[in-house]
């Protein structure tokens, strides 16, 4: 009798199952950064950029939801994008949808030219619609399945919103990657430090891990994962910042890795 031997499955590769984590494609970041620069946009930094994005929607989202339930509402509203915004200034991030959005209009304040004279919404929105805006449509599924993933739904203008920033979020990310590129580093960062009365002001940035993404070595004609976590601590900050970087870097470590 003869024995047949056993056909071991093959198993998925990981990357499988990392794609289908993340809300936003790499495929679509991609885009986004076609829309604003022709250099070349590497596998990791394609992957690292929809990650991020992954990681700034889904804090607004459950600042929103905590917002929600106070009132014993499962269904996200407008309102619940202010009060996620108001209470944690580190989500406050694509603010140039604002001014494309009746959510923020009551927000914005007055502004005024040089001559005092009012400047019109129409006016403060730009000639030119920004890509980030034009595009935030593609960002609809996503936004709709990240929802899904933190149990809550929204009312259709709070998706809009939320596809707005999402996509002026990645838009100004690829902007300030491809930046990095061009200069060969950081050259700035963006520092917010909370200072509580009567207590000492917190330590000097000096010895902020980030600052060593200041000299960037590689392609001068291609965007790298790190280039694109370089624009991340330029866009966020606090703990939002850090654990924005850590899921991307470890994301695209998974992705190299198979």
């Amino acid at each position: 009798m003869t024995t047949t031997p056993l056909r071991t499955e093959r198993s998925r590769p990981r990357t499988a199952s990392v794609v289908t984590d993340l809300p936003f494609k790499p495929q679509l970041a991609k885009a986004v950064f076609r829309d604003v620069t022709s250099l070349h946009v590497s596998r990791s930094a394609a992957w690292a950029a929809a990650s991020v994005t992954r990681t700034v929607l889904t804090e607004i989202i459950e600042g929103a939801r905590s917002a929600a339930a106070e009132e014993v509402r499962r269904r996200l509203v407008p309102r619940d994008l202010i009060s996620a915004i108001d209470r944690n200034i580190e989500v406050e991030v694509g603010s140039a949808w604002y001014p494309h959005s009746p959510t923020f209009h009551g927000l914005m304040g007055e502004m005024r030219n040089a001559d005092g004279a009012l400047v019109s919404l129409r006016e403060r929105r730009g000639a030119r619609t920004p890509s980030g805006v034009a595009g935030a449509h593609r960002f609809e599924a996503g936004v709709r399945s990240l929802l899904r993933s933190r149990g809550v739904r929204a009312v259709p203008a709070m998706v809009r919103d939320l596809d707005g920033i999402a996509s002026v979020f990645l838009t100004a990310l690829a902007r300030d990657a491809a930046k990095v590129v061009r200069e060969g580093g950081v050259k700035r960062f963006g520092t917010v430090s909370l200072v509580v009365p009567g207590e000492p002001a917190p330590a000097p940035l000096l010895k902020d891990p980030l600052l060593a993404l200041s000299t960037r070595r590689g392609d001068a004609r291609t965007v790298a994962g790190d280039d694109v976590l370089a624009a991340v601590a330029m866009q966020l900050f606090g703990d939002l910042r850090q654990r924005a970087i850590t899921e991307a870097a470890e994301i695209t470590r998974n992705a190299s890795a198979n």
